[in-house]
């Protein structure tokens, strides 16, 4: 076998020896060529030459959003050039986050990973997954327009005026959006599915591809249960914004097993094969972690059987094997130019490194489930 070793050597976990250990350990199974990513959107390029020119596989070293561009250069390539078999992917993790690597059930750890990736490439038992696309863009395992993506951009924002990546980042990057910027008043958005009457009113939407949104300390935020990548797209919906329902919504994703989040504020879609997100303004939209820009209207699309990847066998439920939900202090969502959060066991900054603001009860609900310093602006 013959592949391609695309290297993101600023994601955040990522050591200059990772990529001679991955040679080193799948020598004899794959001739690996080895890529260094130089500038955003070349891991696209890089994936889209390679199955171009032939290659059996792209291995990609580094968090999500280098992740997301090689999936993209793949299927892009895939299309022009007629190949039956879907691509072959492979993941070692390499950034903060690491979304789709663990609900691959792959190891966090580099050596860990490669071992289990040498495994399957041994065993030759692939699996094939569907991916969400959204525009034209593909995505693994999440899309979302409204306050997501204004957190993702506000977690760029402060990554790059040099605040330190933790997992308390994306927790205070929710406060700062909730207080200076998001729109609580007006809801924008409005979902729209064939066959049935739109439904507006909508301040925020996650659409998964019947996968975790994140991790908490190394925990899946399961939208509904026993993820899959093979039964569409489930969408979550918030029709108000407020701290004590955005906890209950994520502490209810932590225990997931009695089903989807439901509510009187909550808009649940299982299993779509397509639906369109529409905004009255320009509004905030991300995939996998990365911060796309301001957009007016997505249509969304499940497409099965788009990828094939090298990763361990699912469960007799079809879901790849997650860690048992339990009690968690910290955040660990995605964000910034590689789509990764902060890593796991790092508390982040302490109450000095968080402006103050006034709490209300929702505030101080917010604050004791994900251990957030302060109240920010």
């Amino acid at each position: 076998m013959h592949g391609l070793l695309i290297v993101n050597p600023h994601a955040t976990t990522t050591t200059s020896d990772a990529a001679g250990l991955i040679t080193r350990s799948l020598a004899g199974l794959v001739d690996l060529d080895v890529e260094h990513t130089r500038h955003r959107g070349h891991a696209r390029e890089l994936a889209a030459a390679a199955r171009a020119s032939g290659a059996d596989a792209v291995l990609v070293l580094g968090g999500d959003g280098a992740v997301n561009e090689a999936v993209n250069g793949l299927l892009a390539a895939a299309a022009a050039g007629g190949r039956l078999q879907p691509p072959l992917l492979g993941v070692i993790p390499g950034g903060g986050g690491n979304v789709f690597a663990r609900a691959l059930g792959l190891p966090a750890g580099t050596a860990a990973a490669v071992a289990a990736v040498r495994e399957v490439i041994a065993a030759g038992g692939y699996r094939t997954i569907g991916l969400g696309l959204a525009g034209d863009r593909y995505f693994t395992f999440s899309a979302g327009l409204g306050m997501d993506a204004e957190v993702v951009h506000e977690v760029d924002t402060l990554r790059a005026g040099g605040s330190r990546q933790s997992t308390s980042l994306f927790a205070r990057a929710i406060l700062r959006r909730y207080y200076g910027g998001t729109d609580r008043r007006t809801p924008a958005l409005r979902l729209e599915r064939d066959g049935r009457p739109p439904e507006g009113g909508l301040f925020l939407t996650i659409i998964t591809n019947r996968s975790p949104y994140t991790y908490v300390r190394g925990r899946p935020l399961l939208p509904v249960p026993n993820p899959d990548f093979s039964s569409g797209l489930d969408l979550l919906a918030l029709r108000r914004v407020r701290l004590s329902t955005i906890a209950a919504l994520l502490g209810r994703m932590l225990w997931a097993g009695g089903g989807p989040a439901r509510g009187r504020d909550v808009l649940s879609v299982l299993g779509a094969d397509s639906l369109t997100i529409r905004s009255l303004r320009p509004i905030a939209f991300q995939v996998d972690g990365e911060y796309l820009g301001e957009t007016e209207a997505v249509s969304f699309r499940f497409v099965p059987g788009a990828l094939r990847v090298i990763a361990p066998a699912v469960g007799q439920d079809g879901a790849a094997p997650f860690p048992r939900p339990g009690r968690s202090r910290g955040l660990a969502g995605d964000g910034g130019p590689d789509g990764d959060a902060g890593p796991d066991g790092d508390a982040g900054p302490g109450p000095a490194d968080a402006p103050r603001a006034k709490c209300d009860r929702s505030d101080m609900n917010f604050r004791r489930r994900f251990a957030v310093a302060s109240c920010a602006r």
